[in-house]
């Protein structure tokens, strides 16, 4: 009889005492294969309403054989099996086997790895389970039998009890809480699964394994990493003695395939119509963040949005640890190094972006600002590389905002809050927030547009809000919709020749009784377009007669030759909107010697004395009696420091 005849006959006699249905002895001359409950195979890639950040690892690690990438591919489209609950006693015996086997494997590593195929290193080890089954006359079904196959096989050619989960496409993220715990995110649910390490030394070598190829290190001294898989997967882990469970592992698994807009589409995420849009935005070269709070899918709408780019721009993408899949040819991903051992040798995103500017960029995407990289990237904003890209960890687009000015504050330079936010307000044109719903779907939620800076306070406006219309078998229903809200910037889709669709998506036409506010500066190409976009459309004054008095408002420093409001501080605009006021009131009939009360709204309250001083050239001796007020929310849009009104005798 032979040794695997032997090992089936033990596994029949264990199964008849466990009541598991025994398969037909095969007949003599049929090869006596162990029978083995294959695993099922594995569901749809992602239900409609998942947005996943990423899917399985393609390839082993670095170092791994050419049989353990074949024994990976294999694997890669079977659902791990759920173990069946086991007694104490039944549990020690397994463990028994698995730490005999292990040291047979140790030993027999090299000609392990040496097999020329998948198919031959899961043989070899099937052999040497079988051999100390027989050896040890263990007691074990098929189906443990099969287990400790697999587990040694996943062990050996790729990341241990967690490869069945990486190569299952349904998983977006596998999070190891010590040895004893394993959870993993499937469509946006977070679910426990019966897997265990051995000990916390077992989770150790996993995570050796994963960080060793990329030239890392983690130890008492350094007990937190992050890293990549081979696919490009995002991995972070920590150990004792910051963790108090054991080593930690999560994994935000990474599409093979990059995503594109129909997946998102088919997921839900957003309307085909929106991203029409934001390609409008990318290709006029509007600067965007994209923000959302953790696991909304920042990185995944990154990547499509980063498909809009054309394929003649120069790209730089900066990244803590790749992820970005641009499919452009043209693009030199760049990436963060921490200190090695020595603790030398650190190249942090600042250092890149600050090198970036000298290898001539069209455009610049860092993959997440987390601190003092912010202020580059708002400064690369506005130096030349429009249309950059970049995303923020943000629960709404006020607080990316807001996170953008503290990240600016962790450089550590003195700088002033108001000019912190008008770099940011320059910088920033187009905010798209992304959330995950209480029903686990990512969705974007908002498409919001910065427009300016008022009372210190940074201006923005939503374009397009998620409407929810209901909720159908636990699935949130609804989609963007225009919230009636034209934006400053539709001009630069026309100086760019970007044509939009009919209908310009639901965008309200511009109204000549509510004109736009003007768009920022750094679009203007100083035409007769560009000034014409910049001119307020008010400011040199309203006269209206009635009782025989003349009452004159709202004069400003606009030129009235340009239809400017003119540069300079509270005295070079001052001296404007007096001699405005005063060709007003000669226009009809009166003067500035014929004024009794007037009233003036100033910016800042502590520019009054400047203002004063004008004023009185003016007004020398007794002047008019008056008031001071602040200026209203349209002046101050405007760019006015100062408006003037007046009742004079007609």
């Amino acid at each position: 009889m032979s040794l695997l005849q032997r090992v089936e006959r033990a596994q029949r006699a264990a199964e008849a005492a466990t009541g598991v249905e025994v398969a037909p002895e095969p007949t003599t001359g049929q090869p006596a294969t162990p029978i083995a409950s294959r695993p099922t195979p594995a569901g749809p890639a992602n239900p409609v309403g998942a947005l996943p950040d990423g899917s399985p690892a393609a390839g082993s690690p670095t170092g791994a054989s050419a049989g353990g990438l074949a024994a990976r591919a294999a694997t890669a489209q079977a659902r791990p099996l759920a173990r069946a609950a086991l007694s104490p006693a039944r549990e020690a015996l397994l463990n028994e086997i698995r730490a005999r086997v292990q040291e047979q494997v140790v030993a027999s590593f090299q000609q392990i790895v040496d097999a020329p195929d998948g198919n031959e290193v899961r043989a070899r080890i099937a052999a040497m389970v079988d051999q100390i089954i027989l050896d040890g006359s263990y007691s074990v079904t098929r189906e443990e039998r099969h287990g400790l196959v697999e587990e040694l096989v996943h062990e050996i050619t790729g990341f241990g009890p967690i490869e069945p989960f990486l190569a299952d496409e349904t998983v977006t993220e596998v999070m190891v809480n010590g040895p004893r715990q394993v959870y993993i995110e499937r469509a946006g649910k977070i679910e426990k699964v019966d897997v265990v390490f051995l000990n916390d030394e077992h989770v150790r070598r996993i995570i050796d394994r994963i960080i060793a190829p990329l030239g890392r290190h983690i130890d008492e001294t350094s007990p937190r990493v992050d890293a990549r898989l081979p696919d490009g997967s995002r991995v972070n882990a920590v150990i004792e003695p910051i963790s108090q469970v054991g080593p930690v592992i999560t994994v935000r698994k990474f599409a093979a395939r990059p995503y594109t807009i129909d997946d998102l589409v088919r997921f839900g995420t957003a309307t085909p119509e929106m991203f029409d849009f934001i390609r409008a935005c990318v290709q006029a070269r509007l600067n965007i963040f994209v923000s959302g709070g953790t696991g909304s899918g920042k990185t995944t709408t990154l990547n499509v949005i980063s498909s809009f780019i054309p394929e003649g721009d120069r790209v730089i993408t900066i990244e803590d640890a790749a992820e970005l899949q641009l499919r452009q040819e043209h693009v030199i991903p760049l990436e963060a190094r921490p200190p090695n051992i020595e603790g030398a040798g650190e190249v942090t995103i600042r250092d890149l972006l600050r090198n970036a500017l000298h290898m001539r960029p069209d455009r610049i995407i860092v993959g997440e600002c987390r601190s003092g990289e912010a202020l580059d990237m708002i400064q690369a904003m506005t130096t030349g590389q429009a249309g950059s890209l970049s995303t923020g960890h943000a629960n709404t687009t006020r607080d990316m905002l807001r996170r953008l000015e503290t990240m600016i504050l962790m450089t550590g330079y003195e700088l002033p809050l108001r000019a912190i936010r008008e770099q940011i307000a320059s910088a920033v044109d187009v905010l798209v927030h992304t959330a995950r719903l209480k029903d686990g779907t990512r969705k974007i939620v908002s498409i919001t547009e910065v427009y300016g800076i008022e009372d210190d306070e940074i201006l923005t406006q939503d374009i397009f809000a998620f409407h929810q219309t209901g909720v159908v078998d636990g699935k949130v229903q609804g989609e963007l919709q225009p919230t009636g809200v034209r934006p400053t910037f539709m001009s630069v889709f026309t100086a760019n020749g970007i044509e939009l669709p009919p209908g310009e998506f639901g965008i309200p036409p511009d109204d000549p009784g509510n004109p736009t506010k003007p768009g920022k500066g750094r679009w203007l190409d100083g035409g007769a377009s560009a000034l014409a976009a910049r001119a307020p459309g008010f400011g040199l004054g309203r006269v209206v007669q009635a009782g025989g008095m003349l009452y004159v408002s709202s004069v400003g420093p606009v030129d009235p030759v340009t239809g400017l409001v003119v540069n300079g501080g509270i005295r070079e605009q001052a001296r404007q909107s007096l001699a405005n006021l005063k060709a007003r009131l000669e226009e009809a009939g009166s003067s500035l010697d014929h004024v009794v009360w007037a009233n003036w709204s100033l910016r800042n309250p502590a520019e009054f004395d400047e203002f004063n001083e004008e004023w009185l050239r003016s007004f020398p001796g007794d002047g008019p009696v008056g008031q001071a007020t602040l200026l209203p929310p349209t002046h101050r849009r405007a760019g006015f420091r100062v408006s003037l009104g007046v009742i004079a005798e007609a």
